[in-house]
């Protein structure tokens, strides 16, 4: 089972002091995950100013400095609240050398043209998958067989709701017989309920402060490598539970 790291999303040190803003920050902090445990990585890179951005220079330098200095896959984000435009999102997808993979978000707009401009483009995706609706989008895109792995991931779903969301998921997924790896993730309240059941399932799963500010234990995390050596323990990472996604 793979664990990645989500260093940052769209946080800022206002979120949490140990957000990593800048391309150092972000190096410290995969450095220090690899040695917790962490195999891989999900990064939001910013320019000077501290705001997301999707160009290519932004992307390629700072993924290109991350790499560099932890030797692991790392992968970026395609989110519409940085760029809305699909057009524009696919342009600078096109230009993109240094990324080993980028989610895709397929609840959002023009998420089907940016996973054919990553293909395009030699980048792997993450097909991130919310809802059921989500999963019944991605196989009717058919681009499913094509992905680098489909990313389930609830937002904002109560913790007692959780795993009845990703039972549901996984079941569309089977069902189409889509069998790109799995990683299963929550945010919130159910981070650490989904990544507990991605590790009973035995799938991939990830953790960071994208996903959550808290250790298991609800005490305010000191930050990214707390929570991935938090995950370990939980049996995160490891090669343990059955092969399928399914319950």
């Amino acid at each position: 089972m793979l664990l990645q790291a989500t260093l940052n999303g769209p946080f800022t040190k206002a979120d949490h002091p140990a957000v990593p803003e800048s391309v150092e920050e972000l190096t410290r902090d995969a450095v220090a995950c690899v040695a917790a445990g962490a195999r891989a990585f999900h990064i939001h890179p910013r320019d000077a100013d501290g705001r997301e951005r999707l160009d290519p220079d932004v992307v390629d330098g700072v993924v290109s400095t991350v790499k560099a200095a932890c030797a692991m896959p790392v992968g970026v984000t395609t989110g519409e609240w940085i760029e809305p435009d699909p057009k524009r999102r696919c342009r600078f997808i096109s230009q993109w050398r240094t990324p080993d993979y980028t989610s895709v978000n397929l609840s959002e707009r023009g998420s089907v043209e940016v996973m054919r401009a990553c293909l395009e483009a030699g980048i792997g995706i993450e097909a991130g998958v919310c809802t059921v609706e989500d999963a019944e989008k991605l196989v009717e895109s058919e681009l499913g067989p094509l992905v680098t792995r489909i990313m389930i991931e609830p937002v904002d779903v109560p913790a007692v709701d959780a795993v009845a969301l990703v039972d549901a998921i996984h079941a569309v997924l089977d069902l189409h017989g889509l069998v790109a790896p799995r990683l299963q993730h929550g945010d919130g309240e159910a981070t650490w309920v989904l990544l507990s059941d991605a590790v009973r399932r035995g799938i991939d799963t990830r953790i960071g402060l994208e996903d959550t500010l808290y250790d298991p234990d609800g005490t305010l995390t000191a930050g990214n490598s707390a929570l991935v050596a938090a995950a370990v323990l939980l049996g995160a990472g490891g090669v343990t539970g059955p092969a399928t996604g399914s319950r």
